[in-house]
C-alpha cells in the first residue's frame, strides 16, 4: 500500500490540480519569504512541523505608492492523532487601493508516512471572505458624477482550497490550488460596478532541499512557481545559508518582478523572526524604494528534540 501511494497518488494528484487551473487574474497575496508561510499556500503543510506553530506575516508592498498592497496573515497549526492529522487555522487581511479582503481559512492534511524519512500529506482548506470595494473614496474619477461610484460593495464569500506535500527531514516538495473558487466580484457585480477583478483559481508548486556544508553551515536552495491564467508563468529562486542553526541569510530573485535579500534569526529554539527587502527590476522601481515583510514564528515545545531539522522549511 505504501508503495503504491509514494509510485501513484503525487504524480495523479499533480495532474488533478494541473487539468483544474482557469483563471483570469493574479489576486492572491504575494510572500517573499513563501518557505517559512507554506500554510498560507497550501493546507497539505497543516502539521508537518509536527509541534504547535505560529506565525505572524505583515507585507508592504510598493512604499511610495499611494494604494499599493499590504497583506497580514496569522496561521497556527499541530499535528494529532499520532501526527497522522494536521490541523490549521489562518487568518488574514488583504489591502489593495479601495479593495479589501478580510477572512479565515480552516485547514485538515492527512499524513501518511511513505518511508523512513518521508512523509506524504494531502490537505483541503475551507474558508469565508469578507470582500469589500469601497468605491466612493475612489479618486480622479473621469465622471465625478458616475453613479458607479455612488455605493460600497460588501460580499462574504466562500473559499475551498486543495494540495499536496512531501517532505523528508532535508527535502519538500509542495503542489497546491489555496482557492478553487471565485471570490472577489461576481460577474453581476462587475457589470454594475465596471470593476474587472475576478480571482478564480492560482496553482503554486515549490521544492526545497538542504544541503549541509559542514557542522557549521548549511545551503538552503528553494524555488516557486506560480501559475495564473493571463499572466506570464512566474518563478521565484532563493538561495539561503544558516550558520551554526541561529542566523539565515539569502537572496531571491522572482522573474520579471524584484531581486530581493533576507535575514533569518533563531533567537532561541521557540522563536524565530525573518525580514525580507524587495527591489523592483520592473517598470515599477521608478516609482517605488522597495517592498518591505516581517515574519514572526514561534512553536510551543518544552523539548528541543522535538523541533526538527524541517524548522529549515
Amino acid at each position: 500500500m505504501k508503495l503504491f501511494i509514494k509510485t501513484y497518488a503525487i504524480p495523479v494528484l499533480l495532474v488533478l490540480l494541473l487539468s483544474s487551473i482557469k483563471v483570469e487574474a493574479q489576486t492572491e497575496p504575494m510572500y517573499s519569504q513563501y518557505m517559512y508561510n507554506m500554510l498560507s499556500i497550501n493546507p497539505a503543510y497543516a502539521g508537518s512541523r509536527e509541534v504547535m506553530s505560529m506565525n505572524m506575516f505583515h507585507r508592504k508592498q510598493w512604499v511610495g505608492i499611494a494604494g499599493a498592497p499590504q497583506t497580514t496573515s496569522f496561521t497556527i497549526d499541530q499535528s494529532f492523532n499520532d501526527k497522522k492529522v494536521g490541523l490549521g487555522i489562518q487568518m488574514y487581511d488583504d489591502r489593495l487601493g479601495v479593495e479589501r479582503a478580510q477572512g479565515v481559512n480552516a485547514m485538515w492534511s492527512a499524513r501518511v508516512r511513505i518511508s523512513e524519512n518521508g512523509i506524504l500529506s494531502g490537505g483541503l482548506q475551507f474558508g469565508a471572505m469578507n470582500y469589500r470595494a469601497d468605491l466612493t473614496k475612489v479618486e480622479n474619477r473621469f465622471t465625478p458624477g458616475d453613479p458607479a461610484f455612488s455605493q460600497n460593495y460588501s460580499k462574504w464569500l466562500p473559499s475551498v482550497g486543495l494540495g499536496l506535500f512531501y517532505n523528508t527531514d532535508k527535502f519538500y516538495i509542495g503542489a497546491s490550488m489555496p482557492n478553487l473558487m471565485r471570490t472577489r466580484l461576481a460577474t453581476f457585480d462587475m457589470i454594475k460596478s465596471g470593476i474587472r477583478n475576478v480571482n478564480d483559481m492560482h496553482f503554486f508548486a515549490t521544492a526545497g532541499y538542504v544541503y549541509e556544508i559542514n557542522e557549521q553551515v548549511k545551503f538552503k536552495p528553494s524555488a516557486m512557481v506560480k501559475v495564473v491564467s493571463g499572466a506570464p508563468i512566474q518563478y521565484d529562486f532563493n538561495a539561503n545559508f544558516w550558520l551554526k542553526d541561529l542566523i539565515g541569510f539569502g537572496v531571491s530573485y522572482r522573474t520579471k518582478d524584484a531581486v530581493l535579500g533576507m535575514i533569518e534569526l533563531q533567537a532561541n529554539r521557540n522563536f524565530r523572526i525573518g525580514y525580507a527587502y524587495d527591489i523592483p527590476v520592473s517598470d515599477l522601481k521608478l516609482y517605488t524604494i522597495g517592498t518591505h515583510e516581517i515574519m514572526l514564528r514561534y512553536e510551543f515545545s518544552k523539548d528541543k528534540t522535538n523541533i526538527k531539522s524541517t524548522r529549515y522549511f
